[in-house]
């Protein structure tokens, strides 16, 4: 991930300058408050736990990740030469806030913590990943998850 003051100067002005959209404080799905929902994380920072096969480029499959996986467990196999690995290396939380989840779960800021996450490989190509798409849903559903947070890489 580049840095704001690594881009080209007209670069830099574009990014500053683009249109984003400006949200108000109402939620627009409807369900339970936050205080009851229960969180899963999907992220595609191409994370798995030490001992499973890490992602390849083109790789379009996830890895599915217990809640209480230890730190020291995940390994990241993101295929990109531009992607920054730091941040994730010195705390797991940027990509894998799992810990901020069950934080928040304590003081009842979300109702709880998904049993599992998941994670795909963010290079691949996005049709071959709909059938796990469908499957992490389904797998989402069976343990109760009603709210995801989506981590990019």
């Amino acid at each position: 991930m580049v840095r704001m003051t690594e881009l080209t100067l007209s670069l830099q002005d574009a990014v500053e300058k683009g249109d984003s959209p400006t949200f108000e404080g109402k939620p627009f799905v409807l369900g339970p408050p936050l205080s009851k929902r229960r969180i899963a994380v999907v992220t595609s920072a191409g994370l798995s736990r030490r001992g499973e096969p890490l992602f390849r480029l083109g790789d379009s499959s996830y890895r599915a990740i217990p809640a209480d996986t230890p730190a020291s467990e995940l390994l990241m196999s993101h295929v990109s030469i531009n992607f920054d690995r730091t941040g994730f290396m010195r705390d797991q939380n940027v990509l894998f806030p799992v810990e901020r989840l069950y934080e928040m779960a304590s003081e009842g800021t979300i109702g709880s913590v998904a049993a599992m996450h998941y994670s795909f490989m963010g290079a691949g190509h996005p049709v071959p990943m709909e059938p796990y798409a469908r499957e992490i849903a389904e797998r989402m559903k069976s343990d109760h998850v009603d709210a995801v947070l989506l981590t990019p890489a």
